[in-house]
């Protein structure tokens, strides 16, 4: 599989790493550019296995890999540099090695709840009317003929009308598609099935001033006995929420969004476990997995049905285990690989999903490539990393114990890829640490990878801010980095409550599609423990935001028994059982409710309070629509939601909360719309 991988939308002033994909280290790759518009005088680098692709002109180029299997062809569409989005920064863009922030967090300092920073696209300085728009696509076969339409949206800070937007599609290279058939109209494109190889991909943006988050429609065609393949026998094949064909007789064609969460992970609840210091009081156990494994039956009376474990591989002295020396084997201290897996098949014997943390920007210095090539350019490893130009390795945030990969070379690409391959094949899914740091095109090869073997499996991103470009063909899921520190900035009486509806659509304004899924968290490993920065109150509120406001709820370990320390070993003889209590009843409650869960929508209400510490909105789904309230200051508030029509019986406590003038809130209220 050396083909560079699907078509890239860009423009004037941003930049790609291009690489052929799972790479022979000692084979030799050559790129060149077959076509180019008329105003560029763009060349690459010959001879090259890894090179930076920067365009120099607007218009639609045609890049060559010469790989040992094939000459591979890869579109890139670039529009005029007035299209970027503001603040667009491609992951693991060159000359960030070095930069100085805050040490021990991955995230930059000057961010907070709002969307400044690196790759988030919004803000004061968004060029367009408003900001980036956003699009959908869809498939059916129609009478023989593949047919995929756009859904584009204009911002919702934009004042350019729907009809006013343009779309434009590019078929994947990859696939064996008759060019001159395809046949493309306003929002529509068009080929006849039988000028489609076994599969079409078909990659689209909306523009207005910006150009979109990409999205991507798959059409696979089915193998028949003699070699061929079908033919299409229905006028329409119909898709279902997996995407796979469910029409009857309908077995020529599958379409599928492969942009779109997979399916289990739409509706899970998170829980992440400090690996180190989670079960360090259970006795009579051989290693850390066996105590881990102990509180597995604890885990599911809680009610979560995903575990995401701290690095588990061989590292050096920190607990967290995010500095790894070695990729491919399970830290001594913990226990063997089959112990792992024990683990693993453990979980899931509860119907629990696990997920891997993935490492991919770094290894420890105290690997042993990097200790041959530390000051020794002779070292067959010496060009495995980054340098300074004081001899030092570069790193982030002057972490001193690790050091930069330098994803240029093919031997640290191969060394990832086939350490990616071994644990996809133990575990549900991989969260992918510091994902700003590595190349997109990388983790587009991963998902590749991972996908085609598990159409399930999930990537899950770490990026500080959320970068919407990530949702086209890299991550599944990302970390909602925004509404984590409005909750923050709302639990400290920063801000007032109200700002937490808006982190949410900021969503949409810094361009992400509805579609994208977003997992919500108050701390985490790196953080200090919100019932710490913010009070008691004040948590128990932003609880009930994790499991009402659209997205996928992520527990910390011991936060929910009010544990204080942040990787300190849990208290579990000091656990607060209320706290405990309020847990159980809002996983219980979402798992329950359809509308607190992905398919379920947000809106905003007209509501007063004497409060700003309160703030109240609306989820609806086909089965219901609710209220929910948060109040996260001490004693309860009212909340009035005017000519709203609401039964007052709050289903989180099965109280009723009626109150003159409004509803009662203490921490957080559900109640459904009469």
């Amino acid at each position: 599989m050396q083909h560079p991988g699907p078509p890239q939308f860009m423009a004037v002033g941003e930049s790609v790493q291009l690489a052929p994909r799972d790479p022979d280290p000692d084979a030799d790759y050559s790129w060149r550019v077959r076509s180019a518009p008329v105003a560029s005088s763009l060349d690459l680098e010959e001879d090259t296995a890894v090179v930076q692709f920067t365009p120099d002109a607007a218009g639609r180029y045609v890049v060559e890999l010469d790989a040992p299997d094939a000459t591979h062809t890869l579109t890139v569409r670039v529009f005029p540099g007035s299209y970027l989005p503001a603040g667009s920064v491609r992951s693991g863009a060159s000359g960030m090695s070095g930069y100085s922030g805050q040490s021990g967090s991955a995230r930059p300092t000057g961010f907070s709840g709002g969307a400044s920073g690196s790759g988030s696209g919004a803000g004061d300085a968004q060029r367009g009317r408003g900001g980036r728009p956003r699009i959908r696509l869809d498939a059916t076969v129609e009478d023989g003929v593949v047919v995929v339409r756009a859904d584009p949206q204009p911002n919702p800070d934009s004042d350019t009308d729907r009809d006013d937007l343009v779309v434009e599609f590019v078929v994947d290279d990859r696939d064996d598609v008759d060019d001159a058939a395809v046949e493309t109209e306003g929002w529509e494109l068009r080929v006849p099935l039988s000028a489609v190889g076994d599969r079409l991909r078909v990659h689209a943006v909306a523009l207005d001033e910006t150009y979109s988050v990409p999205d991507t429609v798959t059409v696979e065609r089915e193998a028949v006995a003699d070699g061929g393949f079908a033919e299409a026998e229905t006028e329409a094949v119909q898709t279902d929420v997996t995407g796979h064909a469910d029409g009857s007789g309908a077995g020529s064609a599958s379409v599928s969004r492969p942009n779109d969460p997979p399916q289990w992970a739409r509706e899970v609840t998170l829980y992440e476990i400090y690996v180190r210091g989670y079960a360090s009081d259970v006795e009579g156990v051989d290693n850390t997995f066996e105590a881990l494994e102990t509180r597995l039956d604890y885990l599911e009376s809680l009610g979560v049905d995903c575990l995401w474990l701290t690095p588990v591989l061989q590292n050096d002295h920190a607990p967290h285990g995010y500095n790894i020396v070695d990729f491919y084997d399970i830290a001594e201290d913990l226990g063997t690989r089959e112990d792992y897996e024990r683990f693993v098949e453990a979980a899931h014997d509860r119907g629990m999903k696990v997920l891997f943390d993935l490492v991919l920007n770094h290894s420890a210095r105290a690997h042993p490539f990097f200790e041959d090539a530390y000051k020794n350019p002779d070292s067959e490893y010496y060009d495995w990393y980054e340098w300074q130009e004081s001899g030092e390795p570069g790193t982030y945030f002057d972490w001193e114990y690790i050091a930069n990969f330098d994803h240029r070379n093919l031997e640290v690409r191969r060394y990832l890829l086939d350490a990616v391959d071994m644990w996809a094949e133990v575990v549900d899914g991989f969260r992918c640490d510091m994902a700003w740091a590595v190349p997109d095109t990388f983790w587009q090869e991963i998902r590749d990878r991972v996908k085609a073997k598990d159409p399930e499996f999930l990537l899950l991103d770490e990026t500080i801010p959320y970068i919407a470009d990530f949702h086209e063909g890299m991550f599944d899921m990302h970390f909602d980095t925004t509404l984590y520190f409005t909750l923050r900035q709302v639990g400290r009486g920063d801000e007032p409550a109200e700002r937490i509806l808006d982190a949410v659509e900021q969503r949409t304004q810094v361009g992400f599609p509805d579609h994208a899924a977003f997992m919500l968290y108050l701390e985490n490993h790196d953080e200090t423990r919100y019932i710490v920065e913010c009070g008691e109150d004040e948590a128990l509120a932003a609880a009930g935001a994790l499991f009402t406001l659209p997205g996928v709820p992520m527990v910390y370990g011991g936060q929910e028994i009010g544990q204080r320390g942040r990787r300190d070993a849990l208290a579990w003889g000091h656990a607060r059982d209320d706290i405990r209590e309020h847990y159980e009843r809002l996983i219980e409650l979402r798992d329950e409710t359809p509308a607190l869960r992905y398919d379920g929508t947000f809106r905003r209400i007209d509501y007063e309070t004497d409060s700003d510490s309160a703030v109240a909105f609306v989820r609806d789904h086909d089965d219901g629509s609710y209220l929910c309230a948060l109040n996260f200051a001490p004693g309860a508030t009212t909340v009035d939601v005017g000519d709203l029509a609401v039964d007052a019986t709050d289903i989180v406590s099965g109280d009723s909360v009626a109150a003159e003038g409004g509803i009662r809130v203490d921490d957080v209220v559900v109640c459904p719309l009469a």
